[in-house]
């Protein structure tokens, strides 16, 4: 006897339905452990909102996220970029930075008022290990966040494994999960996937903890 698949809220698809902006994260479903809607990012992705009845999450081995903070504002929004800089697309991390950025200040967000925690960088990916692109993706948000001026709150950032990341943007609160090493290989193997994609494709023109779940 198969169990029938969990029924989608109409949030839900009015989420799916409503057409995103370049480069915003569009994968919308109910997060059970939570009980909330939810939005996860792929690479390149990234997502704001204004109230903690959205998560915003996604899964990172090498690949930074910067989670960007407005407490005042009650706004919060996340990226996911895969290396430092190399053209017009949210991959990259001067791109993606200025992406949301940009997307927080045109929801309300003050510029002096920006927070960031910041995760990933993980060393996954063995065959890159003369180059650690984790380490590259690290130096580069944190010269990045150090050069516009934004204090990053919290951190948990480089070592060996990939992790899962969880935003609720109207509160501020960050959540990291370390994941097993059982799923090592598989985020490596996706995360090369993507890099290759790269190589052929050109760029499209209230606490500062770290909480573990």
């Amino acid at each position: 006897m198969s169990l029938a698949a969990p029924a989608v809220s109409d949030r839900v698809l009015a989420l799916k339905s409503r057409a995103p902006r370049e480069f915003e994260a569009h994968t919308f479903y109910h997060d059970a452990a939570f009980r909330c809607e939810a939005v996860k990012l792929m690479p390149g992705e990234y997502y704001v909102h204004d109230a903690d009845d959205l998560l915003i999450t996604t899964v990172l081995g090498s690949c930074v996220s910067a989670c960007l903070v407005d407490r005042t504002a009650h706004l919060g929004g996340m990226n996911h970029f895969m290396l430092p800089d190399g053209g017009s697309a949210g991959r990259y991390g001067a791109y993606a930075m200025e992406l949301l950025i940009n997307e927080m200040m045109k929801r309300g967000a003050r510029r002096e008022r920006i927070q960031a925690k910041i995760f990933g960088g993980g060393h996954v990916m063995r065959n890159f290990s003369t180059i650690n692109v984790g380490e590259r993706n690290v130096a580069f948000v944190e010269q990045f966040l150090a050069a516009e001026r934004i204090p990053i709150l919290s951190r948990d950032v480089l070592d060996i494994c990939p992790r899962k990341v969880c935003l609720f943007p109207g509160s501020a609160r960050a959540l990291v999960k370390k994941l097993a090493p059982a799923q090592y290989d598989t985020i490596a193997t996706q995360e090369s996937v993507y890099r290759g994609r790269l190589t052929q494709q050109p760029a499209a023109t209230q606490s500062g903890s770290v909480e573990l779940f």
